[in-house]
């Protein structure tokens, strides 16, 4: 019982600093009581709705209620705390089960897409609710970091074998010819371009996930990690200034000797069980908070946050990146199948929400989109040239 208590009063202070913008001396004059006493050495309280340690219900969702009994002191009668621990822990997964054939979790079974919310930072907005009553600096507009990331699931399409002898079945031998004798011509080597997109973003860091999986059923192909195409693009992309991180397994096999502590899981699944594997095996940051159907704020916020275990209230040291879009979110049909423009303007708007916030911008485009099939290339110019 006592480490329990002593587990929530961790995640409670975590929180309510985390809401503070890191601001420990904001936070120290927050109180999180029912008791209306505590104002006498406190500024603010937050009233706790009794959920946090005793069972997972949905979260207030409606107009935060305050009161202001006295000259700069107020109660806030919302549990924006609580809020806060149902989404970054993703305690709403523990008691729905609906997932999609890849065993996903989607916008579609989330109460965010159920009520249109997926395009508001509700706990970014709730923070700066509490920094407003506690009289403190609102944070400034503009980006905490821009992370412009993309997924490699294969470098090439004709130069591996069953790849080229596809192409040959599809009549497509003078296109595969062509790649075999230089990967630049290879439909999926887009990466000087996207590197030369990324780089007219002064803030931006680049990072690229690599598959280190066993190339079987949905994580085929696995492009061979001492060839000498995956050692040119590693050249490439270290010398561009890229970070790289690990693509886990759709399986949920993590390698055993990562060559980074940076993660995304493949097909975004990610899962409670995912996380805490992650958690475990010592990876410090995932880049998988995102919906695969719907872009927005999966997490309520734009900022990063530790991961809470929702089942054993642990307050963890895995950091999670709230991905706000993913190319293929926009445009599949069983998606948000949206237009150019459509995807442009939603694109726009949410990226203004983050610069708002000073939040961390995430964004996701695969170098095997970038194709004459979609049309990412010309819409990804477009965002760059917005942020």
């Amino acid at each position: 019982m006592a480490n329990t208590k002593r587990k929530l009063d961790e995640i409670i202070t975590y929180l309510i600093t985390w809401l503070c913008y890191g601001d420990e001396q904001a936070a120290a004059r927050v109180a999180y009581t029912a008791d209306e006493k505590a104002l006498e050495d406190h500024d603010v309280i937050i009233v706790p709705n009794g959920k946090l340690g005793n069972h997972i219900a949905l979260p207030e969702m409606d107009r935060v209620l305050v009161e202001r009994p006295a000259k700069g002191k107020a109660i806030i009668r919302t549990d924006i705390v609580y809020n806060a621990f149902f989404f970054v822990s993703r305690a709403e997964e523990t008691f729905n089960t609906q997932r999609d054939q890849h065993d996903r979790f989607l916008a579609a079974y989330s109460i965010l897409g159920q009520k249109n919310r997926l395009q508001i930072p509700m706990l970014d907005e709730h923070a700066r609710l509490l920094l407003k009553l506690l009289n403190c600096p609102l944070p400034t507009t503009g980006f905490g970091h821009i992370y412009l990331t993309h997924d490699i699931d294969a470098i090439s399409q004709y130069r591996h074998l069953r790849g080229f002898l596809g192409g040959l079945r599809r009549g497509e031998g003078r296109q595969a010819w062509k790649a075999l004798l230089d990967i630049h011509r290879d439909p999926l080597y887009t990466f000087p371009w996207l590197i030369e997109q990324d780089a007219r973003v002064a803030q931006a860091e680049p990072i690229y996930f690599i598959k280190q999986t066993k190339g079987i059923g949905f994580d085929y192909p696995q492009y061979n990690l001492v060839g000498r195409d995956y050692k040119a693009l590693k050249q490439l992309l270290l010398s561009s200034g890229a970070q790289l991180g690990v693509h886990s397994s759709y399986y949920g096999d993590l390698p055993r000797r990562p060559f980074s502590t940076l993660v995304r899981s493949h097909y975004l699944k990610g899962s409670i069980s995912y996380l805490k594997k992650l958690a475990k095996a010592g990876y410090t940051d995932d880049f998988s908070m995102g919906f695969a159907d719907q872009a927005g704020f999966r997490l309520q916020t734009s900022r990063p946050v530790r991961w809470i275990n929702p089942y054993t209230y642990t307050l963890t040291n895995l950091i999670l990146h709230p991905l706000l879009i993913m190319d293929n979110s926009l445009n599949q049909e069983n998606y948000m199948n949206l237009t150019e423009d459509e995807a442009y303007f939603l694109c726009e708007r949410l990226i203004d929400k983050v610069r708002m916030h000073h939040g961390d911008l995430c964004l996701l485009w695969h170098n095997s989109n970038i194709n004459e099939q979609t049309y990412h290339r010309s819409l990804y110019e477009k965002v760059i040239n917005c942020i």
